[in-house]
């Protein structure tokens, strides 16, 4: 008999973490795309290809150094010695900080696409009418940049409720702490529980397709002229 109560504690733990890691990829993100988007430093692009190299770098390779950052012997461990613990390791906080690393390219590079397609004679036009800097990015680029703020939002939710490699390897198989979905699919399989594998792993189908439709639906109204 399937224990739904064991199957949603994944589910929410899951639901938690997608929405911290992109929350935080928002607010850390944005300022990165902004600086990507209209810096003319010679190294920008080494900064760009460093944020980008989740996007090629094995999972495992990642959660590896990420694990030993984030162990007590790294600099995760002295962070956690702050707060009283060992290190952030085997937690839902460094679930967090992995996941803001493993999904920042998805976030970043949509932002800054859309922050390049703004150009420049809108704000040059702000500028005239006296507007601050910090005024101008938040009343003319941020509204223009919609689009790319909601690809960016969807695309690091959706990634961080598929992550598998990162959390495992820094997060184990915690129940309540850091089994989310992915791994419990993972540990279904292996002890064989086909029924609560084919419950999450189809409900996993239905959320990718809905995200999927939802980003091609929204992409269409977004960028359709007005009347």
């Amino acid at each position: 008999m399937t224990d739904w109560a064991e199957l949603w504690t994944p589910v929410r733990l899951t639901l938690e973490l997608a929405l911290v890691t992109t929350l935080v990829l928002l607010l850390v993100g944005t300022p990165i795309a902004w600086w990507l988007a209209r810096s003319k430093a010679r190294w920008k692009e080494a900064v760009a290809a460093v944020v980008a190299l989740p996007l090629v770098l094995p999972p495992t390779v990642l959660g590896f150094y990420l694990l030993v950052a984030l162990g007590p012997n790294g600099p995760g461990g002295w962070i956690a010695s702050l707060g009283g613990a060992r290190s952030l390791a085997f937690t839902f906080e460094g679930l967090v900080i992995g996941s803001v690393i493993y999904s920042m390219p998805f976030v970043v590079q949509p932002i800054r696409n859309a922050f390049e397609a703004c150009g420049d004679r809108p704000l040059e036009a702000a500028a005239t009418l006296r507007a601050s800097p910090w005024d101008a990015f938040w009343s003319v680029a941020v509204p223009l940049a919609r689009p790319g703020f909601l690809t960016g939002a969807v695309l690091g939710f959706a990634h961080t409720v598929g992550e598998f490699g990162v959390v495992l390897m820094i997060g184990g198989n915690i129940p309540g702490e850091t089994k989310v979905l992915s791994v419990a699919i993972y540990d279904y399989v292996e002890t064989l529980r086909w029924t609560e594998v084919n419950i999450l792993a189809g409900g996993m189908l239905v959320f990718s397709f809905i995200v999927v439709l939802t980003m091609m639906l929204a992409g269409r109204r977004i960028g359709r002229p007005g009347p």
